[in-house]
């Protein structure tokens, strides 16, 4: 087991139903000239009968559109290029294949994209390899999401989601990007999701702009949507760059809280934060010992959460834990740590919620008072369950020898 130990002072095709069909012309109706009533003549020029040899012969001189196996409308071409530009990951191809459909020479006027196709050409976009475009490939994921909003096209939480992505890809698009994810339910009514705000937070990390990471957290809270290690890694990262302290200590204790093994890069953030100047000058001067004592205590043993304690230059070494639990670099024993106060409450209410459906209000709410009244037990033994213990085989019942052991 591995670990950072940090320690220190501080178309223009014919139509199909035209082969082999001339159109019918018709002269008049003309009046003649007489002195009595006379029928109006027309004169219609019928088409020659065609022979079935020139039926075929002009039927296979007409070009047509392919359709694929099931396929219907003039997008199925389309379609089946999309699919097959997925498969590939040519993100470009897709695209020179969708300004052919849309605007190109050879584009039908009734054509109709499905909501999946434009997700993915999205999708394709947000990974496609940069070289491969002459501009940025956002530009045409905002071209192709324009166009799926004419079209009257549906967008869904993995379309805003493949656009936010794609555009925080731009240098200079990374607060368009959180515009689109903060949006999202108010304009289309979709809920973001985890995987809607981690690119937003991945550009604001490599820029720098520790406020707006700060902001995109405080709308994931607001949507209840709980980072997960990318995430924390990220506003970790940017906060120790910004040389925010408290924003560090802070996001070490929700990665200590939500993630149980931490991967190479958020290790290499984390000794990055202990190495710098920033680290070593934060810190307080004097504090209460017996207030950290209380709160190790409070938190469940192993931390105080009471932020930086005495200043000063940190160690950082990569040790191992033996199986004793004994540290390879400082040679401490590693503390066991207990849920807190706070997830304490938590389990008990649920305890007690569980046992007010199978027991009686009044009987429970009369064993909570007796609690109350009784604080000094540590501990409370259920008498039934001892004398039940390991009594599940044939001849196996309530032992009152067992349940007796509870009084000696």
């Amino acid at each position: 087991m591995g670990l950072i130990s940090a320690t220190g002072s501080s178309y223009n095709t014919p139509w199909p139903w035209r082969t082999g069909t001339a159109l019918h012309r018709a002269y008049g109706p003309w009046p003649l000239t007489a002195s009595k009533p006379t029928p109006l003549i027309t004169r219609v020029s019928l088409p020659p009968a065609a022979t079935p040899m020139a039926t075929a012969a002009a039927a296979a001189a007409t070009p047509r559109r392919r359709r694929g196996k099931g396929g219907k409308g003039p997008n199925s071409d389309l379609s089946r290029t999309l699919t097959d530009c997925t498969r590939r990951g040519d993100a470009a191809a897709a695209m020179a294949a969708f300004d052919a459909a849309v605007s190109g020479p050879d584009a039908a006027a009734d054509l109709r994209l499905a909501a999946h196709q434009y997700n993915q050409l999205l999708h394709l976009l947000a990974s496609a390899d940069r070289a491969s475009f002459p501009a940025h490939p956002a530009a045409a994921a905002r071209c192709v999401f324009a166009h799926m909003l004419e079209a009257g096209a549906s967008p869904s939480e993995a379309t805003i989601t493949s656009l936010a992505r794609v555009v925080a890809s731009d240098p200079e698009g990374a607060d368009e990007a959180f515009e689109l994810v903060a949006t999202m339910r108010e304009k289309y009514g979709l809920a973001p999701r985890l995987r809607s705000y981690s690119p937003v937070l991945s550009a604001f990390r490599y820029a720098g702009e520790a406020c707006k990471a700060y902001a995109v957290e405080a709308h994931m809270a607001a949507a209840a949507v709980a980072p997960e290690e990318p995430e924390l890694a990220a506003l970790l990262e940017v906060s120790a760059k910004a040389g925010d302290a408290d924003k560090v200590y802070e996001y070490m204790h929700k990665m200590r809280r939500a993630v149980g093994c931490v991967t190479k890069e958020t290790a290499e953030a984390l000794e990055g934060w202990f190495q710098s100047e920033k680290a070593a000058m934060a810190g307080k001067a004097e504090w209460d010992a017996q207030q950290v004592k209380d709160a190790i205590l409070a938190n469940g043993g192993g931390c105080h959460q009471l932020g930086w304690l005495r200043n000063g230059p940190w160690m950082v070494h990569r040790v191992s834990v033996g199986e004793d639990g004994d540290c390879g670099g400082c040679g401490c024993h590693l503390a066991s740590v207990d849920i807190d106060m706070e997830e304490t409450h938590k389990f008990a209410d649920s305890v007690s919620g569980l046992a007010l459906e199978r027991e009686t209000k009044a009987n429970f709410s009369q064993f909570q008072e007796w609690l109350e009244a009784n604080k000094q037990y540590e501990a409370i033994v259920d008498g039934a369950n001892i004398a039940l213990y390991q009594q599940n085989f044939a001849e196996g019942g309530f032992s009152l020898v067992q349940s007796s052991w509870m009084l000696l």
